[in-house]
C-alpha cells in the first residue's frame, strides 16, 4: 500500500538513501531541508529548519493540505558536537539538544493529531548507540539520543490505543557525512589542555570508526522493511556484531567493567600512574 512519508533531513546519508528508496518503492515520500540540496528524483522536497517551530508547522501543513494525511514520520535529521563536556560552548549545546529532541519533539506534537484523527500511523526516531551508552567526547550528542529514547518509550504507551506506533532506530557506525559536520561544532582544545590528547586520540577513534562503518543504503534498506511491515518491533539496533555485543554487555557486565571496556576502545586512560 502506499504510504504518505514525511522524512527530516535528506541531504545526505541515512535520509537522502532512505527517500530515494521509499519514493523508488512508490511511496509518496515529503523529505526536509534546512537549506537548498541537490534534488532527489521522486521526492517532494520541503525547508525545514527544526529550531524554528513557524517552519516546522509549515512543512506539515504543506504535506497534510497536498495529501490529507501523513501515514509515516521519521525523525532522522540531527546535528553533531564533539569534544570536552568542560569547554563544549553554549551555543553547541543549545543547537545539539534543539536539532536533536526539542526540534524532533515539536515536529513529532504537530503529527500526532494527524495521525489521531487517521486512527493509525508510524513513527520512526533515530537515536543511536549512543543513546544506549554514553560515549566519551560525544556526551551532548549521547544526551540528545538518551532523550529521544526515553521520550519514545513514554510516547509509545500514550498513544498506542490510536493504533500509532513507535519505532526507534539505534545505528551503529556508518560511513556518512557526520564526520565533516562534527568538524564545524567541536569544543575548544589546544595543546597542552587537560583534554587536548585524550580528544584527539578519541576523535580519530571515532572517525576511524565510522569511516570504516557501513553505507547508508544498508540502513535505508531495513527502514523500508519497517515502514512496510505490518507489525514492527519497538527497536531496531542496525550496527556491527561488536557494537551489537557492547549494547549487551551494557546490560549484563557491573557498570565498572562495562566503562573501562569502552574508555579502552576509545584510547582513554581512567586510572593514570601516580606521579612519582
Amino acid at each position: 500500500m502506499n504510504k504518505v512519508i514525511l522524512i527530516t533531513g535528506i541531504s545526505s546519508g541515512f535520509g537522502k538513501e532512505t527517500a530515494k528508496l521509499l519514493a523508488a518503492r512508490g511511496h509518496t515520500v515529503y523529505g526536509t531541508l534546512r537549506k537548498e540540496a541537490e534534488k532527489i528524483d521522486k521526492v517532494n522536497v520541503l525547508q525545514l529548519d527544526l529550531t524554528n517551530y513557524d517552519s516546522i508547522k509549515k512543512a506539515v501543513k504543506s504535506v497534510l493540505v497536498k495529501e490529507g494525511r501523513i501515514d509515516v514520520l521519521i525523525n532522522n535529521a540531527g546535528a553533531h558536537t564533539g569534544g570536552p563536556v568542560e569547554t563544549a560552548p553554549d551555543e553547541h549545546i543549545r543547537l545539539q539538544m534543539e536539532t536533536n529532541f526539542l526540534g524532533m519533539v515539536r515536529l513529532t506534537k504537530e503529527v500526532l493529531p494527524i495521525m489521531r484523527e487517521q486512527g493509525q500511523g508510524r513513527i520512526i526516531n533515530f537515536s543511536s548507540i549512543g543513546g544506549l551508552m554514553g560515549l566519551p567526547f560525544q556526551g551532548f550528542y549521547s544526551a540528545s539520543k538518551f532523550a529521544i529514547e526515553g521520550f519514545s518509550e513514554a510516547l509509545r504507551m500514550e498513544i498506542a490505543r490510536f493504533k500509532i506506533k513507535v519505532v526507534v532506530i539505534n545505528p551503529g557506525d556508518f560511513h556518512t557525512s557526520n564526520s565533516a559536520n562534527r568538524r564545524n561544532f567541536l569544543a575548544p582544545s589546544t595543546p597542552g589542555d587537560p583534554w587536548h590528547d585524550h580528544f584527539r586520540k578519541s576523535l580519530s577513534i571515532i572517525e576511524h570508526d565510522e569511516s570504516h562503518g557501513w553505507d547508508p543504503s544498508v540502513l535505508a534498506k531495513k527502514i523500508a522493511r519497517i515502514v512496510e511491515t505490518r507489525y514492527p518491533k519497538q527497536r531496531y539496533i542496525i550496527a556491527s556484531f561488536e557494537q551489537k555485543l557492547a549494547v549487551l554487555l551494557k546490560y549484563i557486565l557491573p557498570a565498572k567493567w562495562f566503562m573501562k571496556i569502552l574508555a579502552s576502545h576509545y584510547g582513554l586512560i581512567l586510572n593514570p600512574p601516580m606521579k612519582a
